[in-house]
């Protein structure tokens, strides 16, 4: 199985260079472009206080804080985590500058640049010109913000991960996955149609006269009766 770690932070600030720091890491894994339901979060003490712009953007306040860990007693379990899978983020140059950053802090040898897949990149090239933030592609590909009203690492992570399927072929991907069974060619195309199967059909509710009227319409026009097999219309050609 393909295993890959969709993974978001929220900061004190833009750049750990200028001594802003990590507070929040959240991780979704993911296993053949489905959550497994694991996931990793973590608040995390930045050793310093928290402007209130960023404050604005997540939450996050220097109380919320004040008795997490500091990364160095969380990279352990974040490491075995990750283990050796890639990592998704969106525009990810800005997460893994915060990880390498705080890895350099701890000593620990930092993730290679090519474990890095980069949503945004991934959008860019699909959407070109388009608006790609993570908030634009959730509108685009109908993913439900209602869940957030600020910015946190591990509700971002869902989102991703919701948005990264999209990218990587989305309902047919889901449409595979969904069950080892055979499915009716009605049902797969209801099914890409992102609307969900009714638990059982409708009860018809035309009498006999309508649907013999209905059959016959059909032999006039269609030559080839397997196309209506699957949904349920049953024609014997005269």
């Amino acid at each position: 199985m393909s295993r890959e770690i969709v993974l978001d932070t929220e900061t004190t600030g833009f750049d750990p260079k200028t001594g802003d720091r990590m507070i929040e890491v959240g991780c979704i894994e993911i296993e053949d472009l489905l959550p497994t339901g694991r996931t990793f979060h973590r608040l995390i003490h930045p050793e310093r206080l928290i402007p209130a712009d960023a404050i604005r953007v997540h939450g996050i306040t220097d109380d919320k804080v004040r008795d997490a860990p500091k990364f160095a007693e969380i990279v352990i379990d974040l490491c075995d985590f990750i283990g050796d899978a890639p990592i998704i983020a969106h525009n990810a140059q800005f997460d893994r500058n915060f990880i390498d950053h705080e890895f350099g802090r701890c000593g620990r040898a930092l993730f290679h640049e090519d474990r890095w897949i980069d949503t945004l990149k991934l959008a860019q090239a699909r959407f070109p010109g388009m608006a790609n933030s993570l908030d634009a592609l959730c509108k685009r590909y109908k993913i439900s913000l209602v869940e957030r009203s600020l910015h946190g690492a591990l509700i971002d992570a869902r989102l991703l991960a919701e948005v990264y399927l999209e990218l990587k072929g989305g309902k047919e991907r889901r449409l595979d996955l969904s069950s080892s069974r055979p499915i009716s060619a009605a049902a797969a195309a209801h099914a890409a149609s992102g609307y969900p199967l009714r638990p059982r059909p409708l009860e018809p509710r035309g009498g006999e006269a309508e649907q013999a009227a209905h059959e016959a319409f059909l032999r006039a026009i269609l030559k080839d009766w397997s196309l209506w097999k699957g949904y349920g219309v049953e024609i014997e050609a005269g």
